[in-house]
């Protein structure tokens, strides 16, 4: 199985690379991992038409990553997604492969969030809270619980 993270910004700290880099590792007994980061578009002015813009602008840029992967399984994280609890997601992942996409994009918009277009082309929308983490976090969190989901559907230990 391929799993794509397609994330805005770059992660600035150590800490959040070691840990990234960790359950990359981990992850590469189940799965090849690539992430994909694109650069932060900067807010020009104040106000809800400026943000739109950077929105709007690294919607673009996602959406042309996604565009050579017509196969991709694309899954949107979004405060208004659906919630899943670690073995939700597990079988999640599970059935995917059950159904042949062996190609998962999941999609970490940028600090103002992620595009109307995204979320139209994404097959799926995945809340982890109802609470706003910083994206160099949810990277790590994702990546988390993406190694957990293997964990899980291999009946090994880790999970509690």
């Amino acid at each position: 199985m391929n799993i794509n993270i397609v994330c805005i910004g770059k992660l600035k700290e150590a800490y959040w690379r070691d840990a990234c880099s960790e359950y990359i590792k981990r992850l590469g007994a189940y799965c090849s991992v690539d992430i994909i980061e694109l650069k932060e578009t900067k807010l020009v002015g104040e106000g809800t038409k400026a943000e739109l813009a950077v929105i709007e602008s690294e919607g673009r840029d996602i959406l042309s990553k996604l565009d050579s992967a017509s196969d991709a399984y694309i899954i949107a994280l979004d405060v208004k997604g659906k919630k899943l609890s670690s073995e939700g997601l597990a079988e999640k992942i599970d059935a995917l492969a059950l159904e042949g996409k062996s190609n998962i994009y999941f999609i970490i918009g940028g600090s103002l969030g992620l595009s109307s277009d995204v979320l139209k082309r994404a097959d799926y929308r995945l809340s982890f809270s109802d609470m706003t983490f910083p994206h160099q976090m949810m990277r790590v969190i994702l990546l988390e619980q993406i190694y957990r989901a293997f964990k899980i559907n291999r009946g090994e230990t880790y999970h509690k």
